[in-house]
């Protein structure tokens, strides 16, 4: 079996790579506009392409979605809820450039939020996941 061969027969799990953006004390929320998720509130994220690096993906992500471009710091942690989900790696990144522009056709709205405001959306479960939560409390 060729490289290409190989590849074809791998069945596809999904990775997922974003970022905690954390500027005065407050996180960089994305609102979702997907229609399954719609209104929902989560970190910049998506799937990591075939070929990419899960870094590199990450950084891609938040500048697609953000309009930032950020430097990773570390990986925060990793997380997979259950079979047929993908699994999710969140870094730690701060702001190196780029200006707020926001992903049209996949995000609704930006905003900078406190813990405390985090807190109450999740009381309210207007996150996406309970794992948005608990990246922000590991770094609060």
């Amino acid at each position: 079996m060729n490289q290409q061969e190989w590849e074809q027969s791998v069945e596809w799990v999904g990775i997922v790579a974003g970022c905690l953006v954390e500027k005065d004390g407050k996180y960089l929320l994305v609102q979702e506009k997907q229609p399954k998720v719609y209104g929902l509130w989560n970190l910049p994220a998506g799937y990591v392409d075939k070929g990419e690096q899960i870094k590199d993906a990450a950084k891609r992500e938040v500048l697609e979605e953000t309009g930032f471009e950020v430097k990773v710091l570390d990986e925060i942690d990793i997380y997979h809820e259950s079979t047929g989900r993908p699994v999710k790696h969140i870094f730690k990144a701060e702001i190196s450039g780029g200006k707020l522009k926001k992903q049209n056709d996949e995000i609704l709205d930006i905003q900078w939020m406190s813990f405390d405001e985090i807190e109450e959306l999740s009381k309210e479960n207007k996150l996406r996941a309970p794992w948005i939560r608990d990246v922000i409390k590991k770094q609060h």
